[in-house]
């Protein structure tokens, strides 16, 4: 039989389902004192996320997949085997209530604030920062409306807009209602840091959204899609009991 040296990640899903999977995995390798690969792992530290891994090196024969509805277990039990991360998502509301959580530790939040280019904004502005999902997801955007219900409930000074479809209709038709809108093209390590300096926030669904939402430390107003504009995407439970606003 095959030794396999560590627990690692992976698997389906772009930057920011990357950064979920990771953290749901370190939190259960810290329980556990596990040593662990992570996929994208240099991406992830440039936000100032650090991960847990143990130098400690078991020769365990065996792996086991895990999934949503054996997180917990795992976390609370021993696990006498390496774990393989990549077969999930983990984005139930229950595993990202302790990512959350994590992710608002004063370590972690320290080093994200200290690693974030834009950090003099933090908690010095009355911006809107606005995230699109479009591109390959369009057909389950919540719709124009969603945004102009969203604006007209807050004051803000400038508006800036975050899309992967920056010529998309649903973009233009805002700046002609809004005209103080500015589109930011920054990449994605870039796009999160800056809109979650914002004191303002709307998000779209998507692992791309909800991280944003999780690390505006100094926001006062997020807000999120509902169940009624869900259009059976990404779950739900990404962005559900963080203190958000649902729209």
């Amino acid at each position: 039989m095959n030794i396999v040296n560590c627990s690692f990640t992976g698997g389906g899903g772009r930057l920011c389902n990357q950064i979920i999977r990771n953290i749901a995995a370190s939190i259960i390798c810290k329980r556990h004192n596990k040593k662990i690969n992570y996929f994208m792992h240099t991406e992830i530290e440039k936000l100032g996320i650090t991960l847990y891994t143990s130098m400690y090196e078991p020769q365990y024969k065996s792996t086991i997949k895990l999934k949503n509805e054996t997180y917990f277990q795992a976390l609370n039990n021993d696990v006498i085997s390496n774990i393989d991360f990549t077969s999930d998502f983990f984005q139930e509301e229950n595993i990202t209530d302790l990512i959350y959580t994590y992710l608002n530790t004063d370590e972690q939040k320290e080093n994200i604030i200290k690693m974030n280019p834009f950090n003099t904004r933090y908690n010095n502005n009355n911006d809107l920062f606005i995230h699109i999902r479009l591109g390959d997801v369009s057909h389950f955007n919540p719709g124009i409306e969603y945004y102009i219900e969203c604006i007209k409930s807050m004051k803000y000074n400038q508006i800036y807009i975050a899309s992967d479809s920056p010529n998309h209709t649903i973009i233009k038709e805002l700046q002609q209602l809004y005209p103080n809108i500015n589109i930011i093209n920054y990449d994605e390590i870039k796009s999160i840091q800056f809109g979650s300096t914002c004191s303002n926030i709307i998000l779209s669904h998507g692992s791309f959204s909800a991280i944003i939402g999780y690390l505006s430390y100094f926001t006062k107003n997020i807000y999120y899609p509902n169940e009624n504009r869900r259009n059976g995407w990404c779950p739900m439970g990404l962005f559900t009991n963080k203190g958000w606003l649902g729209c």
